[in-house]
C-alpha cells in the first residue's frame, strides 16, 4: 500500500506540473529582446505594443506570399532565424509567431490559448497582406497550424509541416506510459481530426532518426491526410538535426509543391 500511495502522489504530481514538461519558454524582458532583435536584423509584427511575431528588417521588392512560422515548444522565436533565411531567399514574405508566455510575451502556454492566439495572429497576416499564406509548423507549431486551420478562418494556401505528430497523448503515452499519460494529459493537440479535411497542400519533413516524434507517429498523421501531401523523409536526421541549412534544396521543392 505504502508504494501504491507514494506511485499516486507521483501521479499526482506529474499531473499539476504536466505543463511545466511540455512547453520550456525562453522569455526575456522587453529591453533583452528589443537588443536581440536588433543583432538578428529583426523586427517585431505587427508593432512593438503588440508583438506578435519577428520579422526580417530587410525590404522585399515583391513577394510570393506570406510563411507563418510556429516554431517548437522550447526556445523562442528569436531561435528560428534559419526560417527566415531558408524562405525569404526563395521570394517569400515570412513571419515568426511567437507564443504567449514565450520572448517577451506575457501570459501561461496552454493548447487552448496557443491555438487561440494563433488564430488571432494568423488573421492579422491575412488582413495586412492579402495574399498567399502559408503556415509552417515544427514539432508543437504543428498543433498550432492544425488548430489554425480546423478554426476555417483564414483561408490557407498550403502547408509545411515539420517532425508532425497525429496526437500528443499518443506522443506522451509513448514517453509517459508509466504515468497513465493517454488519460492524464491537459493538452492533447490532435492534429489527425483537426487536419483530416483539410484540402490544400501539404509538405511533411520526417527524421528517420527522430528521438522525441516516434515515425510512426508522424507517418500515422501523414495517412490520413486527405488532400494533395507529399513527404520527404532524412535518413541520419535526428529531431533536432534536420538539415535546415537556408541552402538545403528541400526547402525549394517542398515550397514549389505547397504553392503549386
Amino acid at each position: 500500500m505504502s508504494y501504491l500511495l507514494i506511485y499516486l502522489l507521483i501521479l499526482l504530481a506529474v499531473f499539476l506540473l504536466q505543463r511545466k514538461m511540455l512547453y520550456f519558454p525562453a522569455q526575456f524582458s522587453q529591453k533583452q529582446q528589443a537588443l536581440l532583435m536588433t543583432e538578428l536584423n529583426l523586427k517585431p509584427w505587427p508593432s512593438l505594443n503588440d508583438l506578435r511575431g519577428l520579422m526580417s528588417t530587410s525590404l522585399q521588392d515583391e513577394v510570393k506570399g506570406t510563411v507563418l512560422v510556429f516554431h517548437g515548444n522550447a526556445g523562442a522565436a528569436l531561435h528560428r532565424t534559419y526560417y527566415i533565411e531558408a524562405l525569404q531567399r526563395l521570394g517569400y514574405r515570412v513571419i515568426l509567431a511567437e507564443y504567449p508566455g514565450y520572448g517577451a510575451r506575457s501570459d501561461t502556454p496552454s493548447e487552448k490559448r496557443l491555438i487561440e492566439d494563433g488564430i488571432a495572429t494568423a488573421r492579422k497576416v491575412w488582413d495586412e497582406f492579402k495574399e498567399p499564406l502559408f503556415l509552417c509548423g515544427e514539432s508543437l507549431g504543428n498543433g498550432i497550424v492544425a488548430g489554425i486551420v480546423a478554426s476555417n478562418q483564414v483561408p490557407v494556401k498550403g502547408l509545411l509541416l515539420i517532425t508532425p505528430f497525429d496526437s500528443m497523448t499518443e506522443i506522451a503515452q509513448h514517453h509517459y506510459w508509466y504515468f497513465l499519460a493517454h488519460w492524464l494529459l491537459l493538452d492533447n493537440y490532435d492534429n489527425v481530426s483537426r487536419l483530416r479535411n483539410y484540402q490544400g497542400p501539404i509538405a511533411v519533413i520526417l527524421a528517420e532518426k527522430d528521438e522525441i516524434i516516434p515515425n510512426r507517429r508522424t507517418l500515422a498523421l501523414f495517412d490520413a491526410l486527405s488532400g494533395s501531401k507529399k513527404l520527404w523523409r532524412f535518413e541520419h536526421a535526428g529531431h533536432n538535426s534536420l538539415p535546415l541549412e537556408p541552402m538545403s534544396p528541400w526547402w525549394g521543392e517542398a515550397m514549389a509543391f505547397i504553392d503549386k
